[in-house]
């Protein structure tokens, strides 16, 4: 069975861990040696021999050992990556180190790692989400909503191998509160069986009802909601080069579309300049189709979270039904793609997109699809 992923995993029957091999592989690793930890929560030592602890921890746990390749491979990159950010968010405040945000920043950066060494879209996104929640199985059981936490974290990772990479993260370490630990992680655990999703999505009565779920705070995932949209709005998303106007061209031929490129070149506006004025515009245009309950597309890049999110507010508002479609081609054929356009996108200009390159998840819109595959 292929993994999908770049890295060689510890395989039986000894499931040896390859540590110096990976270190002298990935600067990305030997960037966390000498990266100073909190010893209160930390005593080990730094980022570095953290992160060998935390592995050989993993590749220990019977449960790890009693997944299927595919998954050991996952879990196992997640455990690498899990702190691969803190060379980068590591400060000291107030005469403690701290490294807030570090988890984030990591999601961003495993994804661009794992784009780069040519991962496969599915597992490279599953091992991403996991680095952006390993802690969340420390706290979830005393969150306002702990259920909510897990239906949340379901959409885009299986609680069950973030839990183990938590576990790992725990065992790896020493601290004083290592054992309330492990007990915390065991009741998200327990909470994520008695959901329903320990393995699998938490599943709601409907496309619609899931979109209002997670934008409603309070609400209860059992109420399944009237849907009453009246049509579609497409919201593409990708990096440049990565087929958008192909797919215009194949699956919505005669729609109308909202492109920030087309607008940039009438406004004469450079990727490199202030956007201001080209995002009003295409507002501007949207809204003459939402007014009219006329279906259209938006294309554009739209790689962050938050972004999408304002955008997916506005077409919603007017009652549309949003659908995502997200599409990417490997690093390289990205890079060339770009390269050959009439207009070629700066590269500073990639590197500010990829440093916030967030994949689209289903808790963001009615539908989300990843080069055709429906999530």
């Amino acid at each position: 069975m292929t993994t999908g992923l770049p890295f060689v995993c510890p395989a039986p029957p000894d499931y040896r861990l390859d540590w110096d091999g990976l270190d002298e592989r990935f600067a990305w690793i030997r960037a966390m040696r000498g990266c100073a930890q909190d010893p209160e929560w930390h005593a080990e030592g730094d980022v570095w021999v953290h992160t060998r602890l935390v592995c050989e921890s993993l590749v220990a746990l019977p449960a790890w050992r009693a997944l299927d390749t595919r998954d050991r491979s996952i879990a196992f990159a997640a455990a690498l990556l899990h702190d691969v950010a803190k060379p980068a968010c590591t400060r000291t405040l107030d005469g403690r180190i701290t490294s807030r945000g570090h988890s984030g920043r990591g999601e961003v950066l495993a994804r661009r790692i794992l784009y780069e060494l040519g991962a496969d879209t599915f597992a490279r996104e599953e091992v991403a989400r996991i680095v952006e929640v390993h802690q969340v199985p420390f706290f979830a059981i005393d969150a306002q909503d702990p259920a909510r936490v897990v239906h949340r974290m379901s959409q885009v990772a299986r609680p069950a191998l973030v839990a183990l990479v938590a576990e790992a993260d725990a065992r790896g370490r020493v601290a004083r509160d290592g054992a309330r630990l492990l007990d915390q992680i065991e009741l998200f655990r327990e909470l994520a069986a008695e959901q329903g999703c320990l393995d699998a999505p938490f599943e709601l009565a409907s496309d619609h009802t899931r979109f209002l779920y997670f934008r409603t705070p309070g609400r209860n995932p059992a109420h399944v909601a009237y849907d009453d949209t009246w049509s579609e709005v497409v919201m593409l998303s990708g990096l440049p080069g990565a087929g958008k106007d192909t797919w215009l061209a194949r699956e919505a031929p005669g729609l109308p579309v909202v492109s920030l490129d087309a607008l940039r070149a009438a406004l004469d506006v450079d990727p490199d300049e202030a956007q201001g004025p080209v995002v009003a515009a295409a507002r501007d245009a949207a809204k003459v189709h939402l007014r009219a309950r006329r279906p259209f597309v938006w294309n554009a890049t739209n790689l962050s979270r938050e972004l999408r999110a304002g955008l997916v507010t506005l077409f919603s508002s007017y009652g549309a039904r949003v659908r995502v479609v997200y599409l990417e081609v490997p690093f390289e054929e990205q890079r060339a793609r770009n390269r050959g356009r009439v207009r070629p996108v700066p590269d500073d200009a990639i590197e500010r997109m990829l440093a916030r390159w967030q994949v689209p998840d289903r808790t963001e819109a009615h539908e989300v699809s990843w080069n055709g595959t429906k999530r």
